[in-house]
This record gives C-alpha cells, sequence and structure tokens, in this order.
C-alpha cells in the first residue's frame, strides 16, 4: 500500500513540476509571417482557379495546409489604400493616401501591425515594396517615416513600385545607394502602355537592375529567417514580406519564360511563387514552419483586360467583374490563405467576409494582447475563424466599405453590395458614366445569386439601397467602424 501511494506522489509531484513547461508551451507566441504579393489576381492561382493557366504549386500548397478564403478584401482597390489600411487596421478613406510621393501616409504614433507585435517583445523585419511615404529631403539623407519608424526593428526595400521611379535600394532609413543615375521608359509590344516590361523614367541607383528586386528581396527575406534561427533569437520574429510583383514591369528570369500559358503576366507569377516556395523552403529548413503562423495575400486585383482573356485564354480574376482600381470585386476580392500548422485546419475554407484591416485586432488577439482605444479603429478580430470556432452563418466584421477612384465608393453589407456611382470607377472603362434621365444613379448587387455583378437591382430594391446609404453615411461619419 505504501509502495502503491509513494508512487501516486510522486508521479504528481512530476505533473506539478511539468505544469509550468505545459503552460508556456500552450502560451508560446508564434512567429508570424505575413507575404503580400502585388496586382495578382483572384482567378490566378490554381487553389481559386482551376482553369487557371498560371501553375502556383507553392501558393496552392499553403492552401492545402491551411484555410483559404472566399470573401476576402483589401481595404483598397490600389497598392498605396491596401497598405495602409493592412498596416493600420484603418480604412484608407479616412486620411490621405495620396500624400504618400512626398511625406509619411502612416502619422507618427500611430499603431501598425509591426509596433504592436514589437511592443509584445516580437522582433519585427520588412522586407519589399514600402509605398506609404518618407519625409523626403534628398536620398542622400535620412528618410524619416518609413518602415524603421512605424514599428519595424530592420527594413530592406524600395520607396514604391518597380514602375514607379526613382528606383533604389533603401535599408533602414537610408538609401544604400542614391539614384543618381537615369533610366529611359520602357513598353511591351502586343500589350497594353501600362502591362508588360513597362516602367517610367527617371533617376535609378547605379547597378540595380529592376529584373533582380525580385529575387533580392527574396534572398533578404531568407537572410532574415536564417539569421532569427541562427542566433537561437528568444524573441519571436514576425517578418512582413511586400513583393513588389507580379505588378509591372514582368520580368520573369530566363528559367521562368514560358512557364505558364499566360504570356509575361503567367511567368512573372511563376517566378513569384517560386519565390514564395524558396521562403518556405527556408522556414523549414530553420525549424520554424510548425510554429509560424502564415498569411498569403494580393494588395489589389490585376490590370488585366477582356481582350487579355480572349487572346490567352487565362481569366486573372476568375468568375469576379473588373481589375485593379475597380469598385467591382475583381479590384478587391482578394486570394487570402492563412496557414498554421496544428492550429488552423488544413484544407479548410471560410466564406466569411474579412478585410486586412482586421489583422491588426487579429494579430492583438493571437498575442493577448488588448488594442488601446484609438488604434485599429476598423479591425476586427478574426481569429475564432482561423481556429474554426466562428459560425460561419454569424459573420465576423461589420459592414465593409471600399473606395474606388474619382470619389466613388463601394459598401457591403450581407449578400448586398451598393456602389455610389455608376461604370467601373477604376481602369475598367467606363470608369464613370453620368446618369441619364431614368437611369439608376448607382449600382446595386446581391452577391450570393450574382458574384459577376452582371444585374443592376439599384432600381428594383429601393428599401435595400436607402439601408445601404445610411450605413454607408454613418461609418463615413464616425471615426471607427470596431466595437
Amino acid at each position: 500500500m505504501f509502495y502503491f501511494r509513494k508512487i501516486i506522489i510522486l508521479l504528481s509531484l512530476s505533473l506539478i513540476i511539468a505544469l509550468p513547461d505545459s503552460l508556456q508551451a500552450a502560451q508560446e507566441k508564434p512567429h508570424i509571417v505575413y507575404i503580400m504579393v502585388d496586382d495578382m489576381g483572384y482567378g490566378d492561382a490554381g487553389c481559386y482557379n482551376p482553369k487557371s493557366k498560371v501553375p502556383t504549386p507553392h501558393i496552392d500548397s499553403l492552401a492545402n495546409a491551411g484555410m483559404r478564403f472566399t470573401d476576402a478584401h483589401s481595404p483598397g482597390a490600389l497598392c498605396h489604400p491596401s497598405r495602409y489600411g493592412l498596416l493600420t487596421g484603418q480604412h484608407p478613406f479616412r486620411t490621405d493616401v495620396s500624400l504618400w510621393r512626398k511625406q509619411p501616409v502612416i502619422r507618427e504614433g500611430q499603431m501598425t501591425i509591426a509596433s504592436l507585435l514589437q511592443s509584445n517583445d516580437y522582433r519585427t523585419a520588412m522586407v519589399g515594396k514600402w509605398h506609404l511615404g518618407f519625409q523626403e529631403n534628398g536620398y542622400d539623407k535620412p528618410l524619416p517615416g518609413g518602415p524603421a519608424d512605424r514599428g519595424f526593428d530592420s527594413y530592406f526595400g524600395i520607396r514604391a513600385s518597380t514602375d514607379i521611379p526613382p528606383y533604389f535600394y533603401i535599408r533602414g532609413n537610408r538609401a544604400v545607394a542614391p539614384p543618381t543615375d537615369h533610366i529611359e521608359a520602357n513598353n511591351s509590344k502586343g500589350w497594353s502602355p501600362i502591362q508588360g516590361a513597362f516602367w517610367r523614367a527617371g533617376g535609378i541607383a547605379p547597378g540595380l537592375q529592376l529584373k533582380d528586386v525580385l529575387p533580392r528581396f527574396t534572398d533578404e527575406a531568407i537572410t532574415v529567417i536564417e539569421d532569427h534561427a541562427e542566433t537561437k533569437n528568444k524573441k519571436p520574429l514576425m517578418l512582413y514580406l511586400a513583393y513588389p510583383a507580379p505588378h509591372t514591369p514582368w520580368l520573369p528570369s530566363p528559367e521562368f519564360r514560358g512557364s505558364s500559358k499566360a504570356g509575361m503576366f503567367g511567368d512573372f507569377l511563376v517566378m513569384v511563387d517560386a519565390m514564395i516556395g524558396r521562403v518556405l523552403e527556408a522556414l523549414d529548413e530553420a525549424g520554424m514552419s510548425k510554429n509560424t503562423l502564415l498569411f498569403f495575400c494580393s494588395d489589389n486585383g490585376p490590370v488585366w483586360y477582356d481582350t487579355d482573356v480572349q487572346r490567352l485564354g487565362h481569366d486573372s480574376v476568375g468568375e469576379l467583374r473588373g481589375m485593379k482600381a475597380d469598385a467591382w470585386e475583381g479590384g478587391h476580392r482578394m486570394p487570402f490563405i492563412a496557414r498554421w500548422p496544428g492550429r488552423i485546419k488544413a484544407g479548410s475554407v471560410s466564406a466569411q467576409t474579412i478585410c486586412f484591416t482586421d489583422m491588426l485586432a487579429t494579430f492583438a488577439a493571437v498575442v493577448d494582447a488588448e488594442l488601446p482605444p484609438d488604434a485599429g479603429p476598423d479591425s476586427f478580430d478574426i481569429l475564432p475563424v482561423l481556429l474554426g470556432k466562428q459560425p460561419e452563418a454569424k459573420a465576423i466584421r461589420g459592414p465593409l466599405v471600399i473606395p474606388a477612384r474619382r470619389g466613388m465608393m463601394s459598401i457591403r453589407s450581407g449578400h448586398w453590395k451598393l456602389i455610389t456611382g455608376l461604370g467601373s470607377g477604376g481602369f475598367s472603362k467606363p470608369a464613370h458614366i453620368k446618369p441619364q434621365p431614368g437611369d439608376p444613379k448607382g449600382q446595386l448587387y446581391h452577391l450570393g445569386n450574382d458574384l459577376a455583378e452582371t444585374r443592376n437591382l439599384y432600381q428594383e430594391k429601393p428599401d435595400i439601397v436607402k439601408s445601404l446609404q445610411s450605413k454607408l453615411a454613418q461609418i463615413l461619419n464616425q471615426t471607427k467602424t470596431r466595437p
């Protein structure tokens, strides 16, 4: 009897001793890697479009191992508003994002996903396209107001897109080499003026080759991961990898040319997918994959015309209507995938309506932090969706408002979507249509029955129009939508 009692006591003591380690393991904060590509459409990846003419095995592997969202939206249908919303959790129409060319769009002291995680003991790194402005006073001087001043411990990247001069690399808050040389403009035959190997004339750093930017960023991201593993940094890592591709210029390396059936764009996207594969491999080799919450998305829709679909048989937006900059779904409904081994169910799919602005509140939930009242005003915590705890029939967030160009807005509530004008509001023609007598003044679609936005119900459903107009006015007049 004494012998068995002794065993029970020893087992109990061993459980008590082991308990803190178990709790520590349960509370261990994951690494967070957020990969954003540029101008990739909803229908480009095979996991979203079985008819895609572009092989994307690495992006597809993320969907197979994680959760694929079918109703995820960028905060805007262009590069800079989309990135602003992601980083700040605030709708871009609440500030003037057009100021990015000369000054920072994110104000000093404004919380970002990086500063949130930095304050919660993360090592934060960014590689890639910023496009949210610096306080510019000459490229031979420091560039305040960028990633290094908005929560990132390290930064290597470029000021904006690889078709917007001046072209130069930035490390921290200094140009690696100022853009003292000049590059002439370039276009590609057989494509529109803003497609193909298109870039604008302007300043460029000596020795910089636009074709090298994508692989260079991949090398830099891998270095961040390897350094974190080799130094055995006890802090979790947050890496924001903002690829400037497959945005123009489309510059696939020789080994990727002809790798798709969607022309230069498709070949360049195959190269992007391969670069993502290299990053995933680096996480594996560093032993970090199992404890990494990884997100993949595109910032906005593609520049892909109906003539491209007819000529190549590839529809970059899949079953959606429109493209980059448009108020239609092709402008802002994005591929969005989350992978977290052991936490997010492999091969799962969610139809929840979400927005990139929701990342700030979600990251706060992941690290068990409370957002200050003035932070992330339009950010909703989607962690319950990721963990499979949110019923699909119950919305995780409130109505979604997305700005297009020319002052046009869209609001989404449930299946209903209202656009406040006629036309695309963006790059698709006609961008704007002036209503004639008897015409509807806007567009109303039921996306549950008409995802391609082919039937305008504006005049048939005046009560729905009035209700959505009221909700839109309320949101525009409020300073926040987050509870």
